[in-house]
């Protein structure tokens, strides 16, 4: 029994290593970390860059401190905090997510280009020539249509012309 359940940790753990060194999942791990590591670079820019003079031009107002007091259930009491909606802290995140989604996309687009142009190098290192698209093969003709089938009119001329020519052959070597 216990050699069945060790067989299986065994496998479970074989199938779990293959798992993760597939190329897919280290690739994705290495894209968290540099994600998250990117994510505090464009937080640092939204707080310290940009929301400064969106600030300024709104008359020095700093975002982060734009809420929404929810005074409803305080009823009166002094010592109690306040809830709020911190909207300040919403428009900063969404400013930080914007110029991420465009930093990535900017990203993107030049590994695009970079892998378009190795691919063209590529090109020009495997053969001397450019490569050139294959000439398209001619289309075939079209086959003639079948004559139509003789009528029975046509067919009876066409006797009647063979037992006419055969006639004056027989009439000319009989002549001779």
């Amino acid at each position: 029994m216990f050699q069945g359940l060790r067989n299986s940790a065994h496998g479970v753990a074989d199938e779990f290593k293959k798992f993760v060194m597939r190329g897919n999942v280290v690739d994705l791990a290495v894209g968290i970390i540099i994600g998250t590591a990117f994510k505090s670079i464009t937080t640092s820019l939204v707080k310290d860059v940009v929301t400064p003079p969106i600030g300024q031009l709104t008359g020095g107002l700093d975002f982060s401190h734009w809420v929404i007091p929810l005074d409803l259930l305080n009823l009166g009491r002094a010592t109690a905090e306040v809830a709020t909606i911190n909207i300040g802290n919403f428009v900063n995140v969404v400013i930080d997510f914007l110029i991420t989604a465009a930093a990535v996309f900017l990203l993107i687009k030049f590994v695009n280009k970079l892998d378009e142009a190795v691919d063209e190098i590529g090109d020009m290192l495997d053969g001397d020539e450019e490569e050139v698209a294959p000439e398209p093969e001619p289309e075939p003709e079209p086959e003639p249509e079948p004559e139509p089938e003789p009528t029975t009119e046509e067919k009876i001329l066409e006797v009647l012309e063979r037992i006419s020519a055969q006639l004056d052959q027989t009439a000319q070597s009989s002549k001779s």
